[in-house]
């Protein structure tokens, strides 16, 4: 079996021991990090290691940065940042090979406020993510494409679909952007194995979100065709959520079989 997470830390170094205390207690195979908010430099290598983690990180000053971690390996490294616009500076893509499978590690723009340059940039960049998912289906390797897409893909994926019209992560553009998404043939791995049932990844820390649960399902695990019959189990470690000094987000994970 094969345990593979997403988490968006929120800042790597700030909420480094939420981190660490999570991985001693989930003892997840990989992981995808986002929003690590620090520039490579000061990523924490040191830490993780010593936790039993190798790692590489896209990091990037104050904001973005993105990381992929294996329990008792070094990931290998085939991708860092997102063909097809080389003026595009944000640290929000990055690819290895783990074990066997090719795991792509995300960090999709926010896009607010709608409409504006912010969502241009957004749909642009799904297209690039589009373009980059189907070059890696013919391929016909064993994918994983993990993390923080900022897409809530349904109306039961957020609490109160009614007043997220507007917003830049339920746009009726950006869903239809994560449905061609789909179609190309991925399984949305948590939704797989929970049809129908409202499960959310995130709480905004405002308005008292978290104690009253309403929440968003922002972050995803993507298969290819090969991977989709692995799928065994797919969770949110929502209790992390209510963790002293925790990010926004929850990890979210899968296990597969091997």
């Amino acid at each position: 079996m094969t345990k593979i997470a997403t988490f968006n830390v929120n800042g790597v170094n700030g909420r480094l021991p939420v981190l660490l205390r999570w991985l001693a207690e989930a003892r997840p195979d990989v992981v995808c990090l986002q929003e690590l908010k620090a520039p490579d430099e000061k990523f924490p290598v040191k830490a993780l290691e010593a936790a039993g983690y190798g790692a590489i990180w896209h990091g990037q000053k104050s904001w973005n940065g993105v990381a992929i971690l294996a329990h008792g390996a070094e990931p290998v490294e085939t991708r860092r940042g997102l063909p097809g616009d080389p003026d595009d500076t944000h640290s929000r893509y990055i690819e290895a090979a783990v074990n066997g499978v090719l795991i792509g590690g995300l960090y999709l723009p926010n896009g607010n406020p709608w409409p504006g340059k912010k969502f241009e940039y957004k749909l642009r960049w799904f297209e690039r993510l589009k373009a980059h998912a189907a070059e890696l289906l013919t391929t016909g390797a064993p994918v994983v494409l993990a993390g923080d897409y900022n897409v809530m893909p349904t109306d039961i994926d957020v609490y109160a679909p009614d007043r997220w019209q507007d917003d830049a992560l339920f746009r009726i553009e950006v869903r239809e952007a994560y449905a061609a998404l789909m179609a190309q043939g991925w399984t949305d791995a948590l939704r797989e194995l929970h049809p129908g049932e409202q499960i959310f990844t995130f709480w905004d820390y405002l308005r008292a979100r978290w104690p009253r649960n309403a929440g968003l399902r922002i972050d995803h695990l993507l298969l290819s065709p090969s991977m989709a019959p692995r799928l065994r189990q797919a969770e949110v470690d929502r209790h992390v959520r209510g963790w002293e000094k925790a990010s926004d987000h929850a990890p979210v994970w899968i296990v597969l079989d091997d």
